[in-house]
């Protein structure tokens, strides 16, 4: 890629980055909030509400995904071989689903945008292993982003870590810079080759958000122009942080309040 084929990226402030962090620790605060909630009987719409309503009266802030491009819902609620984008409904969760909780806020101007991965009691061998697999892929294209290392870095690690474990990395969707744009540039593909693509600069701030899946990378869009799912039915399961490049390495902008928990802690530099 030569660099007139490179996007124009915006780099900012110290004081930017600060807004941006701040926007980005709400939406943390709002998965945080919700991980009690899901359970088995819940149907994805209360979790959709409540979401709402903490963004809204607690965070005094405001929900950035509705009426997005015309999506109705606050969060995007996948479960089990939906990759993303699945619209909240009636529909109860049972028990050994798999969730991604995906939300975005906005804060001052400053957008905030996360997802986790939530288990509905006790799921299967295999839906484990793929939620932590895709956690750990994820964390492995965190630990890349750096001054002077490039996008191509960033997806060679999430991908090698999801083909260790057999697993397929969806290529139709990516993370994608975010600040006072909600999708800005640069585009974060999750695979990719070394040293190539894009060179990271401090003051960069982008999402980090793998979609992995058990079975095949093909994806299919269902009839409501939102719900993406796996075409061959499989699990599929997806993680995102916020990160901003620093002069040393990079800082994640949405860090879990509670702490990592059960998940290997991700320390970048």
């Amino acid at each position: 890629m030569n660099k007139a084929s490179l996007p124009v990226v915006p780099l900012h402030t110290a004081e930017e980055i600060a807004l941006a962090r701040r926007a980005g620790q709400l939406a943390a605060r709002v998965l945080q909030m919700i991980g009690e909630h899901v359970r088995p009987g819940v149907s994805t719409d209360e979790l959709d509400q409540r979401c709402h309503d903490y963004i809204v009266h607690e965070l005094q802030a405001i929900p950035a995904n509705i009426g997005y491009h015309g999506y109705p819902k606050t969060i995007c609620a996948s479960v089990n071989h939906v990759i993303c984008h699945g619209i909240p409904s009636e529909r109860k969760l049972k028990q050994g689903d798999i969730v991604n909780i995906d939300v975005a806020l906005i804060k001052d101007g400053w957008f905030g945008d996360t997802s986790r991965m939530y288990c509905v009691g006790e799921p299967g061998t295999l839906a484990r292993r793929l939620v932590r697999t895709t956690y750990e892929a994820m964390g492995a294209g965190i630990l890349q982003v750096r001054p002077g290392a490039t996008l191509g870095d960033v997806g060679h690690a999430i991908q090698q870590v999801a083909h260790r474990e057999g697993f397929s990395v969806v290529r139709e969707y990516c993370g994608h810079g975010i600040g006072r744009i909600y999708h800005d540039e640069p585009q974060v593909l999750h695979y990719g080759r070394p040293n190539t693509g894009l060179r990271l600069e401090p003051g960069m701030i982008f999402t980090i958000e793998p979609m992995l899946n058990a079975g095949k990378a093909a994806t299919k869009h269902l009839p409501d122009g939102w719900t993406v799912v796996t075409r061959d039915h499989s699990l599929s399961a997806q993680w995102e942080h916020m990160v901003a490049v620093t002069e040393s390495g990079c800082e994640i902008l949405t860090p879990w309040p509670e702490g990592y928990g059960d998940y290997p802690p991700i320390l970048p530099a």
